[in-house]
């Protein structure tokens, strides 16, 4: 499939375009989804804060957080979230976190692991 070039980050074109082809394989085995968000409450409040926490110290005390902790910390982020607004906010920051993560792997994709 060909897309209109409109991505200026290196490696975000490619990511958007895998992730349109998963979206394409999840909407022909299931159709089109519409579920309740399952979001807010005091355990996702604190999960957030606690990777927020994790991701603050790193950033202070190490070379920086892993991709692992800086995911989790987004996703913890959303799903403390009830405003539909800022829920949205933080589900793109999920995306560009796993768009980041994505490029960074194949920035190395000549190196074993």
């Amino acid at each position: 499939m060909s897309y209109p070039v409109i991505f200026s980050t290196p490696g975000v074109r490619q990511f958007a375009e895998d992730m349109d082809t998963e979206r394409q394989r999840q909407i022909a085995k299931f159709g089109e989804q519409h579920r309740p968000d399952g979001t807010g409450g005091s355990g996702a409040q604190y999960a957030a804060d606690r990777y927020r926490s994790i991701v603050d110290h790193a950033f202070k005390t190490s070379d920086g957080p892993t991709w692992r902790d800086v995911l989790l910390e987004e996703v913890y982020e959303a799903l403390a979230e009830n405003d539909l607004a800022r829920l949205r906010a933080e589900l793109v920051q999920v995306a560009a976190v796993c768009a980041a993560w994505a490029a960074d792997l194949d920035s190395r994709k000549d190196q074993t692991t």
